[in-house]
């Protein structure tokens, strides 16, 4: 082959590049805002003191449970939505879109209401002490009143991945970020409402998101000629390919619970740095996860089209592109270990706690990129029964490590520093858990069984 002559290898390589960066540079901006809105929350709060700051790492844990929990509305609308664009139905991609929105705002109003009641109680399971409980307290129930835009906002966002669109729900979010950050400067300091003065301006931030989305939603409707109402049968599709996805995130908000759970035991300082470490792992992992969503949306069009070879091609490549960015954010996070505390604690104590494990969650960000690549390629596939019956695997495997950090921890009788139990718990959830999922993700991957072809039935 001469020169000259276009390597058909290497053409196809970066064609499937092109697509992967065309969806994950967007969706990377619109991934991190949520985290985004917990970091600004973090940053801004941990200097009203540890307890606020305590406070907001309980309850951020129980709604990051419930929201989470309710992200198959996004990761089920997604593959159904590219898999019908593929085959060409691009009428019935947003019909199933549409769909999911109904689906996302009758929960989101069920979970909202049912939320605000239980609030106290959600908090006083962690048992934490009174002051923390009662900061939490206030955070979550306010909170709630915008629990049903979150899940609309993932129904929507679903929506325009499927049609491989993911720069609007950047524009989206990154506003929807702005508006959050001075709301909650307004609120905090200058109201002097403290951490409820946070929630109130999140919620603002979220319902005024929800906004814009249904502006968009509506034009593509109007464009397609699509129904503006639900149908009862893709409703309750979408519900029950949901199902599967919710066991598998299930499995996944109870690893998160065990590790709250475990720095709570460690003592308050530990669960006030916990927060902020558990707060840029899940920025690291949003960051990441914009593979994971281009997987999603190009799987789901490629099976949709029946194009197995493309499929692979993205596989391949996302992976690569995964672990490569993993290793890039990780070095990030370990050569500022020792600075990133300052800026979102004024606590000395909570502050000292932090740099090992910072260190520990650089190094675990390669193999964080591998599992979020993988799990997205098999959502975008619609293998959601096996990621929810292998996530109870990892479940099980993860038990014993944080159960053995909490030992190990009062059986030391104060031998062992407060940090360095920080920093096993931290390498127990970003080492350990991974490394089961990264098991049995890639078990599945190397088969055949996931590809299945054609729109949805």
């Amino acid at each position: 082959m001469s020169a000259t002559t276009p390597n058909p290898e290497l053409t196809a390589r970066r064609a499937v590049d092109r697509d992967i960066l065309r969806l994950a540079v967007p969706a990377l901006g619109a991934l991190i805002a949520e985290p985004l809105f917990l970091l600004a929350d973090t940053a801004m709060v941990g200097h009203l003191g540890a307890a606020p700051l305590a406070g907001l790492g309980l309850a951020s844990a129980v709604l990051q449970t419930i929201v989470g929990l309710m992200v198959f509305l996004a990761y089920a609308t997604t593959p159904s939505v590219a898999r019908r664009l593929g085959a060409g139905d691009e009428r019935g991609a947003v019909g199933a879109g549409i769909d999911g929105l109904w689906l996302a705002l009758g929960l989101g109003a069920l979970l909202a209401v049912a939320g605000w009641f239980a609030a106290p109680t959600l908090v006083g399971a962690f048992g934490a002490s009174a002051e923390v409980a009662a900061e939490a307290s206030v955070y979550l129930s306010i909170s709630m009143a915008g629990l049903p835009a979150m899940l609309v906002v993932f129904a929507a966002t679903g929506l325009l991945r499927g049609l491989q669109d993911t720069r609007t729900p950047l524009w989206v979010a990154g506003i929807g970020f702005a508006a959050n950050i001075a709301l909650n400067a307004v609120f905090i300091y200058g109201l002097g409402w403290g951490i409820a003065g946070s929630a109130i301006g999140t919620v603002v931030a979220q319902w005024g998101m929800v906004a814009v989305y249904l502006v968009v939603v509506a034009r593509h409707r109007t464009r397609v000629g699509a129904s503006p109402w639900p149908h009862h049968a893709g409703v309750l599709r979408g519900a029950r390919d949901g199902g599967w996805l919710f066991l598998r995130t299930a499995s996944l908000r109870a690893a998160l619970l065990l590790a709250t759970w475990a720095a709570t035991s460690l003592g308050r300082d530990e669960l006030a740095a916990y927060q902020v470490a558990i707060t840029i792992y899940f920025t690291l992992g949003f960051a990441l996860d914009a593979l994971a969503i281009a997987a999603q949306a190009l799987i789901g069009r490629g099976l949709g089209a029946g194009d197995v070879d493309v499929v692979r091609a993205v596989l391949r490549r996302c992976v690569e592109w995964g672990v490569g960015a993993g290793a890039v954010v990780g070095a990030l996070v370990v050569a500022t270990a020792w600075v990133l505390p300052a800026v979102f604690t004024s606590s000395a104590e909570v502050a000292a706690l932090l740099p090992p494990s910072l260190v520990v969650l650089g190094l675990s960000a390669p193999l964080g990129g591998l599992v979020f690549v993988l799990d997205g390629v098999l959502i975008g596939a619609g293998d959601a029964r096996y990621l929810a019956w292998t996530g109870l695997v990892n479940l099980a495997a993860f038990v014993p490590m944080a159960f053995g950090v909490v030992w190990w921890a009062d059986a030391s009788d104060g031998a062992v520093s407060g940090a360095a139990a920080l920093a096993a718990l931290t390498a127990a959830f970003s080492l350990g858990y991974l490394t089961a999922r990264a098991a049995t993700l890639s078990v599945r991957a190397r088969g055949r069984a996931w590809m299945v072809t054609g729109a949805p039935a």
